[in-house]
């Protein structure tokens, strides 16, 4: 006999509903295990999973509180919809598929599940979890199992090959968790979901550092939304979701690569008790095999009362965009002129899809565009840059040291301009995959500066670096000012990790030998004896 507790879950082949595979298969792995231990006669831990209907089992689990108290005093129910975290049959069954999930002596019990998870293959913890994951539904099938057993048999990738990163400091923060979930092989196949996440928080929050983590290669883009009401977020649907239904939802961050957003001292994201989030993140699958996605956020606060300004933040779309099928440059132009009064940028970005070749960011003063203020074919969007590359699926984050003014009403603000080149079969309008087309500003800024402390770099003494041919097929040479002195260079892929070391090199043109490093994006550092440094990105095809 198979002790994996509670099976919770539906036990659906007793009634006259059509289920879908997964909700089958899901009952068929439970009652496999456990209908034997938690049937009606004499339900182990008080759970019946036999029940005189599918509808009563279903009901016997589905946000039920488990009859562990540690359990219940965490909050878990016994299957909590779109959170295999807060489910307590999951936690007990999963026996470290989830490395998220730390599970605690307590949560044990008197009960025989010490052996949790002997019995059940990756693949069947799998189709749980993923169950979960898309809500619990009743019947419905969320996910393919062959595509499951593809990747369990080691066909597959994954955005955290080596185990997930750290966590921070319980004192100085936590970590959240969107995924995973799965995409299948093929060219450039993609998903978007939309999720839910409840924090729980006791208490108020300021939030000054956010540290987003995920594939920079195969992830198109993640961003943190927050509701501004809660009776809204009560309604919003569990698990992941298609369809973003965002009312009365507001912005955190967004981001299209692995970031570390540090607030400027004295401002914080200010989050209240029982704060909801709301996750969004897109993955494309360029590899012939299964991919399993995942995005963990670092999340650091301080006590509240702290930060003398909160930081806002605008995600501004332009959806009237069509670009033609001419094979000629195409741009579209857009004011922005919120009446937000005076405020003070912190960082701008943008946004558009594959067809995209530039996009810009001007100061608009009295009806009329006057200094660049960011250039997204710059490495960290500063103008001017000496060898300019646009990739879409990079774009950096400028952020402004000291805070950049910026008196936002009707004849003033900014205009952002998109440009594409479209030599394909179709005209392509906006629309939410990489096959469609994008044009979006996203800002953060302060209404004041009274209390905040910003760092102000000193002038470089790398100067102008440049890199050619950036992107690069086998070597590229990084060109440094002369009579730098001895340089150290080391490249790391978008995991941070270290793909290329050269110490203590003299010479001021650096040559980078791929030496077989796979195709995507990385980052050079450079960093002088005096401890200076440089850093800028390098695309390798």
């Amino acid at each position: 006999m198979k002790k994996k507790l509670l099976l919770f879950i539906f036990a659906i082949c007793c009634v006259s509903i059509t289920y879908g595979q997964t909700s089958l298969r899901v009952y068929q792995i439970l009652q496999d295990n456990c209908a034997s231990c938690h049937n009606s006669a004499s339900p182990a831990a008080g759970l019946d999973l036999q029940g005189s209907s599918a509808t009563d089992v279903y009901n016997n689990v589905y946000q039920a509180t488990p009859s562990n108290s540690f359990a219940a005093g965490k909050g878990y129910d016994i299957i909590y919809p779109g959170r295999p975290d807060m489910s307590y049959a999951f936690r007990l069954i999963q026996d470290g598929l989830e490395p998220y999930i730390e599970m605690e002596s307590a949560e044990m019990g008197a009960t025989p599940h010490g052996d949790i998870g002997i019995g059940l293959t990756n693949v069947e913890k799998e189709l749980i979890r993923q169950w979960i994951m898309f809500g619990a539904p009743l019947n419905g099938d969320v996910i393919d199992e062959s595509m499951l057993e593809t990747y369990y048999s080691g066909a597959g990738l994954e955005t955290f090959p080596s185990g997930p990163p750290a966590a921070p400091d319980p004192a100085e923060g936590f970590q959240l968790k969107m995924g995973p979930f799965f995409i299948d092989a093929g060219q450039s196949q993609e998903v978007e979901y939309f999720q839910k996440h409840e924090l729980f928080n006791d208490e108020a929050m300021e939030i000054t550092r956010i540290e987003t983590l995920m594939d920079g290669n195969y992830s198109h883009h993640f961003i943190l939304y927050d509701y501004n009401s809660p009776s809204v977020a009560a309604n919003q649907v569990h698990g992941l979701r298609l369809n973003p239904d965002h009312i009365n939802v507001g912005l955190v961050e967004a981001v299209q690569d692995v970031a570390d957003i540090r607030l400027p001292q004295g401002s914080a994201f200010f989050w209240d008790a029982n704060k909801v989030l709301d996750f969004n993140s897109h993955y494309i699958n360029y590899s012939n095999v299964p991919y399993k996605s995942e995005v963990y956020l670092n999340v650091y606060f301080q006590e509240s009362g702290l930060a003398v300004q909160e930081m806002k933040s605008e995600l501004i779309p332009n959806t009237n965009i069509c670009v033609p099928n001419n094979g000629d440059p195409y741009s579209v132009q857009q004011t922005i002129n919120y009446p937000l009064g005076e405020v003070y940028l912190w960082g701008l970005s943008g946004h558009t899809h594959q067809l995209g070749t530039g996009y810009k960011i001007w100061k608009r003063e009295s009806g009329a565009a006057t200094d660049l203020i960011y250039d997204a074919a710059c490495w960290e969007g500063v103008p001017d840059c000496v060898a300019p590359y646009y990739d879409y699926q990079h774009i950096p984050f400028r952020y402004y040291e000291p805070l950049l003014p910026l008196n936002m009403n009707f004849f003033n603000g900014f205009i952002h301009e998109a440009s594409w080149l479209n030599d394909g079969p179709t005209q392509v309008c906006w629309g939410d995959t990489s096959e469609d087309e994008m044009m979006v500003a996203i800002m953060m800024y302060l209404e004041d500066t009274t209390g905040v402390v910003v760092n102000v770099e000193e002038p470089s003494p790398f100067g102008d670096v440049a890199i050619s041919p950036n992107p690069m097929s086998d070597l590229s040479v990084i060109t440094l000012p002369v009579d730098m002195g001895p340089v150290d260079v080391k490249v790391f892929d978008v995991l941070g990790n270290e793909v290329i070391s050269q110490q203590n090199v003299v010479d001021n043109e650096v040559q980078l030998n791929r030496n077989n490093l796979p195709a995507g994006m990385y980052v050079y550092y450079l960093e002088d004896q005096a401890g200076n440094f440089h850093s800028g990105k390098i695309i390798m095809e």
